[in-house]
């Protein structure tokens, strides 16, 4: 039984739309989310769609989850996220304030839509 045992297993993911072609070209594999986003399994596959418009624009597998705080954010992160270190920063400070414990959510495009 997995970690979820009470939970479903997640099967979609939303992006805001300004990451779509960053996913799409493969600049962009991973994701920065908080607890309550963290529950995606390694090998499962889910459905990505924009968050403005619920708009499904690819399938991705997710390759591992893993917790970071946030002071540990580094360089590497910041190329896997396809944006600067400071840039990285500011977006996660943005949507996630005064958060220190965050999940490194690792994937790649299985398939466009």
């Amino acid at each position: 039984m997995d970690k979820l045992s009470n939970q479903e297993q997640p099967t979609a993911m939303t992006f805001f739309a300004r990451f779509e072609a960053d996913i799409l070209s493969g600049k962009k594999t991973i994701t920065i989310r908080d607890e309550a986003e963290s529950h995606y399994v390694p090998n499962s596959v889910v459905t990505v769609s924009t968050l403005e418009q619920g708009r499904v624009f690819c399938q991705l597998q997710i390759d591992s989850v893993e917790s970071i705080s946030f002071s540990n954010l580094n360089e590497f992160h910041a190329q896997q996220e396809n944006m600067t270190l400071d840039e990285l920063k500011t977006v996660i400070s943005e949507i996630y304030p005064d958060l220190d414990a965050l999940y490194v959510i690792h994937y790649h495009l299985v398939s466009p839509q």
